[in-house]
């Protein structure tokens, strides 16, 4: 499988964020220092929760789009939400029609915000994969150029300029944990560092997608649910993402909903940050123990959504 997908190069990194680097957030660390959280490492956030429409996903979507000709038919995409989200704040700044495809799992908040940016927003009955079967059957009859939420090489190479933006804000880094759902960010942060930093996908247990397949050795469908569906649900990884992973992660830890949960409360009562439940699944393996670091390692934990109800935290 890793002959056959396309390998993301840090060339192509240093591409895209040449393109798009005037379109991005140049996102903060937040630096919590040793023992914050009760984590003995010591731990800093890549707050990419405050990039444009609350999460990384405009990387990948603008480098997509600079990178094609777009039709006048403009872009499609399907989408649990975030990717939605970034498709359609891309193309309305770069003056494109957008049309995207969503689940009826996605939160209803994410389904209005994706309208009021201009989008036509189909709600498909199911989960992902079903709303990206809708959206290729209309790009086929429109001829909109396809956008996939996390397997193009033009996306995964946008997503991996978060890399490229954390080497230069904290290049002693010993490792950086990162919430895996198709596989888009994981390939490209772990394509640009190639080894150098230890890169540990973290996935909720109910949603093993990128863990299933490094155990079969390819991607394979899985069932998914949980309250991280909606950002983190894609059934089956990437062929790109599962590549990179194959050759530059290290392993990929499993999280039950309730760490998830509970990281989210205590982002928001001891940060006072509010992220959507597979923006802090990064940070849940610090807090629960499924992923346990040495005492002077340095953890960067990315925080990579922001689109939730904030009275969805209330106790």
């Amino acid at each position: 499988m890793e002959d056959a997908a396309p390998k993301i190069e840090r060339a192509d990194i240093e591409a895209a964020f040449g393109r798009i680097a005037r379109r991005i957030r140049r996102t903060p660390i937040l630096d919590l220092g040793p023992g914050a959280f009760g984590v003995c490492a010591h731990l800093e956030l890549k707050l990419e929760l405050l990039q444009h429409t609350g999460s990384f996903k405009v990387r990948g979507a603008f480098n997509r789009i600079l990178s094609a000709e777009v039709p006048g038919a403009g872009v499609i995409a399907a989408s649990g939400g975030n990717f939605g989200l970034a498709v359609a704040y891309a193309a309305r700044e770069l003056g494109h029609k957008a049309e995207i495809f969503v689940p009826e799992t996605s939160p209803a908040a994410k389904i209005r915000r994706i309208g009021s940016l201009g989008a036509v927003v189909h709600v498909i009955p199911g989960y992902y994969e079903e709303a990206f079967e809708a959206s290729r059957t209309r790009a086929e009859e429109t001829g909109a150029l396809v956008m996939h939420a996390y397997d193009q090489p033009e996306v995964v190479a946008g997503q991996g300029t978060l890399g490229l933006e954390l080497s230069q804000q904290v290049p002693g880094a010993d490792t950086v944990l990162i919430a895996v759902g198709g596989g888009g960010l994981i390939g490209g942060v772990a394509s640009w560092f190639a080894g150098a930093v230890r890169v540990v996908g973290v996935e909720p247990d109910r949603c093993p997608t990128l863990h299933a397949a490094l155990a079969a050795g390819h991607p394979i469908d899985v069932d998914v649910g949980g309250i991280a569906a909606d950002s983190l649900g894609a059934s089956c990884a990437g062929v790109i993402g599962f590549a990179a992973a194959e050759r530059f992660v290290e392993r990929v830890v499993l999280v039950p909903d309730e760490a998830i949960r509970d990281a989210q409360l205590r982002l928001w009562e001891e940060v006072r940050l509010i992220a959507e439940a597979g923006g802090v699944t990064s940070l849940a393996a610090l807090l629960c123990g499924a992923y346990r670091p040495e005492p002077n390692e340095r953890v960067v934990a990315l925080v990579c959504g922001a689109n939730t109800d904030p009275t969805s935290l209330a106790r």
